[in-house]
């Protein structure tokens, strides 16, 4: 992750077309997309998502399967949005003056979005056990809660991890409301984006947000290993601390940022600080992913055990071994988008709305992708497909905090 650089001083092409408070809605309908997608193939696989979420199953087979539930609900906001939009474009007809008047469009679209998620039509959205679970699972991340494994802990986990990647998008959502309401007197959530809206501090604050949730479920954590009555299997903790300074590495990249915005003339010590900053915050959450998320073995001394395909591990749910070598570069490449910044040319590329949103979109995407391979992992850990004689003895006691460990 990086700070959002200046963009351009003009109401661009790309903004004209698809503003600011649509993107945002964009990325959020993705996300509910991108879950029902989740959910629908590791069903095929026979992962059963909503047992290791703790989220009720179906009583009854005439009721919608989860994923279906979901791709009810992605419709109905990609119906409400794409109506809303089609109307600005024929109300503004890519004007930038009516674009700029008319921006009250789009973020009644936003506001709607938000209606749906808090208090959805029964018809139309996903049930009201659905709804209710994922507000009270947003309420008690928000401050960096934890249930307990028989209460959905992997959920949270879960959840908390995808905001991390939602972190610019919630920061261009503040942008949004922001410009929308206390921007000056011509102030327009549909204008160029002001990502200093509200002061140097706030934006970097909610991008930093996330990565505090984390944070503090990762101390969590570790006091709960302590106090575990297992605490010879489980371990000391010592890996939910290694977690929590994974997510610290992020404040400097956030906090560095800011300031190199903050410079008018640059400052080439604080922009080798920031390239620092970013590398290790790239190379330790990448190194995290494939080894105690995926649960691979690429950087480990079994990479080479004659049981398993080279650096994966034994059990491979997804597909074949050439997918998880994709992944794997996939996630590394996507991790380390930042340095684009490295390049004189490039630079300027990366400063453009379109490239912005773009960026922030292979995010999403990456986050996406990890999911699967993240619920793998965890499916594997909870059942006997990744254990031995000796866990299985185990598993009756521990309740999986054998192998909660490496969250």
């Amino acid at each position: 992750m990086d700070g959002d650089p200046a963009v351009e001083h003009q109401l661009d092409s790309f903004s004209l077309t698809f503003p600011l408070p649509y993107r945002v809605a964009f990325i959020v309908i993705l996300a509910v997309w991108g879950w029902g997608i989740n959910l629908h193939f590791l069903h095929i696989r026979r992962i059963d998502v909503p047992a290791l979420i703790r989220y009720p199953g179906r009583s009854s087979s005439s009721q919608l399967s989860h994923h279906h539930s979901t791709y009810r609900l992605a419709s109905f906001l990609s119906l409400a949005s794409g109506a809303s939009i089609l109307i600005f474009w024929l109300v503004t007809r890519r004007d930038p003056v009516r674009v700029i008047d008319y921006d009250w469009i789009p973020m009644t679209n936003l506001a709607a979005l938000a209606f749906l998620f808090a208090l959805p039509l029964r018809r139309f959205s996903v049930s009201h056990t659905g709804r209710s679970r994922l507000l009270w699972t947003l309420r008690r991340i928000s401050v960096g809660g934890l249930a307990e494994p028989k209460d959905g802990k992997f959920g949270d986990i879960l959840l908390a991890d995808v905001l991390t990647s939602y972190a610019k998008i919630l920061a261009d959502l503040f942008v949004c409301i922001c410009m929308f309401l206390f921007d000056g007197r011509d102030g327009s959530a549909t204008a160029r984006p002001d990502r200093g809206c509200g002061g140097a501090v706030i934006v970097p604050l909610i991008m930093a947000i996330p990565s505090t949730i984390r944070l503090r479920q990762c101390l969590i954590e570790f006091v709960r290993v302590r106090r575990a009555p297992y605490r010879e299997a489980t371990g000391w903790g010592g890996q939910h601390l290694a977690n929590a300074a994974k997510y610290a590495t992020a404040f400097p990249v956030v906090t560095l940022g800011a300031m190199l915005r903050g410079q008018k003339d640059g400052s080439p010590g604080l922009f080798r600080a920031w390239v620092a900053a970013c590398l290790l915050n790239s190379l330790y959450s990448f190194y995290w992913d494939v080894t105690k998320d995926w649960d691979l073995t690429l950087f480990t001394k079994d990479r080479d055990a004659p049981d398993q395909p080279f650096g994966l591990r034994r059990t491979l749910l997804i597909h074949k071994p050439g997918v998880y070598y994709a992944v794997i570069a996939m996630d590394l490449v996507l991790r380390c988008t930042w340095t684009i910044k490295l390049s004189p040319r490039m630079d300027r590329i990366g400063d453009f709305e379109s490239s912005i949103f773009l960026i922030q979109f292979l995010e999403v995407f990456r986050r996406w992708v990890w999911i699967f391979f993240r619920v793998e992992t965890e499916w594997i850990r909870n059942s006997a497909l990744g254990m031995g004689l000796n866990d299985l003895v185990l598993l009756g006691d521990l309740q999986g905090n054998k192998y909660q460990d490496e969250d």
